[in-house]
């Protein structure tokens, strides 16, 4: 698999306690995280720092001792997009945000549907928390990983607040 940029990209496989994720990088930062198994294409074989220091944060998220992640992020999205996944970085950890929210905070209010679009695009999952969005109701709505892998990830948060 290539990049849309052309260069290629790198894939490792963590085992959380949600079960396998595949880590994709570009070689420098982490480009995707894909809850299951994914077929991938391998350049290279040589294991790279970025998914080392992943695998280390992600252990340490999943044992409650880290609330933020410091790993370098590489999005692929529009600017609209981007725009949206930057206000999920936002979001405190064990707190949950609504579509509307997110729409109020990037400054377009009517466009809870877009935000929800966006979210469901976002390709780093956990790192970018669009699993703290909910909808405004206060329902669990839809998640790329799973509902199940949602409620997983709001748990474990809550445990560890």
């Amino acid at each position: 698999m290539k990049a849309t940029d052309g260069n290629p990209d790198y894939y490792a496989t963590y085992e959380s306690p949600l079960g396998p994720i595949t880590l994709q990088s570009d070689g420098k930062s982490l480009t995707a995280l894909y809850f299951g198994l994914h077929e991938q294409e391998t350049f290279g074989c040589s294991p790279l720092e970025i998914f080392t220091r992943t695998r280390q944060e992600l252990d340490e998220y999943f044992s409650g001792k880290r609330k933020t992640f410091s790993i370098p992020l590489e999005t692929r999205g529009t600017p609209f997009q981007k725009q949206v996944w930057d206000a999920l970085l936002e979001i405190p950890y064990g707190e949950t945000r609504s579509y509307e929210d997110i729409a109020i905070r990037i400054g377009k209010p009517k466009a809870c549907r877009a935000i929800g679009m966006a979210n469901n695009r976002n390709k780093i999952g956990i790192i970018i928390p669009c699993h703290r969005v909910i909808g405004k109701n206060g329902l669990l709505v839809g998640y790329a990983g799973g509902l199940d892998k949602k409620i997983g990830l709001l748990e474990l948060e809550k445990k560890f607040l």
